[in-house]
């Protein structure tokens, strides 16, 4: 009988690793798209700015020498979605990890000093999550002018204060149990217990933070490059890809569609990732 459960329950722990097939196809796609981003320069075919005048709003399949086709202006579609998928991911990487250094910097000192920090910090928690973002993106852009360094910074401030009760409610938490009063009591400094001790111990929960945030990102600076807020002129990103490939919707959908389908395969697998961490990283659920 012992022989015959033993395979038995090994068999059942191997069926439990298996990977489902949404999060197989999420991490490959987010691999092949970051594959895309970093060798943009090396697999494009032409450079984004490349102009073919013979061969304008050329469809899918015309021409061998434009798989995706071209815009009105001759530029080859292919080349113009791999340097926005760089683009977009560089902007989308730079304003998630802004805003959780923010938030999470935030949430610690909120929940350290506790008092006057605290309500300081909730206050502001509380304003910005009141404020609509997209109104305050468009009076800073309009104020300030555009640049990619300010696009980036501003989009960090999106959803920073969900980092900020995460990490203030984690933290507070973590404080109270045993390890954190017994490393403090041995006499550590407090950058000693939050960054070796408190910090590695609640990060997986701002991981899958910055995982489900992160689409929201590709998605908000979609909307403003859409807009004609975001990436300027010469340089592309997913959005503003849209944005131009609008104006040709009935004549030359294929400029537009490219770039959708990457924004909404890249924000479905960035989603799936994030919902399959926190399923795993929960001890609740485990």
């Amino acid at each position: 009988m012992s022989g015959i459960a033993l395979p038995v329950r090994l068999a059942s722990k191997g069926k439990r690793r298996r990977w489902p097939a949404l999060v197989v196809f999420a991490i490959a796609w987010l691999l092949l798209m970051l594959g895309v981003a970093l060798l943009a320069d090396a697999i494009a075919p032409y450079a984004y700015t490349a102009l073919d005048l013979r061969n304008r709003l050329a469809p899918p399949g015309a021409t061998m020498l434009h798989p995706l086709g071209t815009d009105e202006l001759g530029r080859d579609v292919l080349s113009r979605l791999i340097f926005s998928i760089r683009m977009s991911l560089l902007i989308a990487f730079g304003a998630t990890i802004i805003g959780a250094l923010i938030g999470t910097s935030l949430g610690v000192l909120a929940a350290h000093f506790r008092g006057l920090v605290e309500q300081v910090v909730l206050a502001l928690v509380d304003f910005s999550a009141s404020l609509p973002f997209l109104i305050l993106a468009l009076a800073v852009l309009a104020f300030f002018g555009n640049s990619l360094t300010l696009f980036i910074c501003l989009l960090g401030l999106h959803a920073w204060e969900r980092y900020a009760r995460i990490a203030r409610g984690l933290v507070i938490s973590a404080g109270a149990q045993g390890y954190a009063a017994a490393v403090r009591q041995l006499g550590a400094s407090p950058w000693r217990v939050y960054g070796r001790h408190v910090l590695p111990n609640i990060a997986s929960t701002l991981i899958v933070s910055m995982t489900l945030a992160f689409p929201e990102v590709i998605l908000l600076e979609s909307g403003l490059s859409f807009l004609g807020l975001g990436v300027q002129p010469p340089e592309t990103s997913l959005g503003s890809m849209v944005g131009y490939g609008r104006e040709y919707l009935t004549r030359a959908p294929w400029i537009l569609l490219s770039p959708a389908a990457v924004i909404v395969l890249t924000t479905f697998s960035v989603s799936v990732l994030g919902d399959w961490l926190r399923d795993r990283l929960d001890p609740t659920l485990s």
